[in-house]
């Protein structure tokens, strides 16, 4: 990971907004759906408000500072092709409404789906006998 990267990330952490902060207090520590979040992460070669890996869902918070949309929609191109789903939300929104900010949060993680999990291996039958009584008791025997 880029070191710049990271140093701006840490920074940014420790100066967020009002509605950065409030959010925040709602998605951390598994609170939603107990899925993690993290804040101010660099994904690619972005640093985003919020991502969730596990859904791929990437949440920004904006405030003045983006009232030019081309560098946020070549960002947001950038993420959709990478199979992340951009919300994005305006600082206003969090604060006059974090129930209905969360409530579309929630619903866009649970339809994203979650990464494949491996196949449950399917149980074979062993052969043999289960020994109900004798020194072998409550053990399972095959035949070689």
């Amino acid at each position: 990971m880029n070191s710049n990267l990271t140093s701006l990330s840490r920074n940014l952490r420790k100066r967020h907004t009002d509605a950065e902060r409030l959010l925040w207090r709602h998605l951390r520590s598994k609170q939603i759906e107990g899925l993690k979040f993290r804040r101010q992460e660099p994904v690619g070669k972005y640093i985003v408000d919020f991502v969730c890996f596990d859904r791929k869902v990437v949440i920004e918070v904006d405030g003045g500072q983006h009232a030019e949309e081309g560098a946020d929609k070549e960002r947001d191109k950038w993420l959709n092709k990478e199979g992340f789903q951009v919300l994005r939300f305006w600082n206003n929104e969090v604060l006059l409404n974090p129930g209905g900010v969360l409530e579309v949060i929630r619903g866009n993680c649970l339809k994203s789906p979650s990464p494949q999990s491996p196949p449950i291996p399917k149980r074979v039958a062993a052969k043999g006998r289960f020994d109900k009584g004798g020194e072998n008791r409550g053990r399972f025997h095959t035949k070689v």
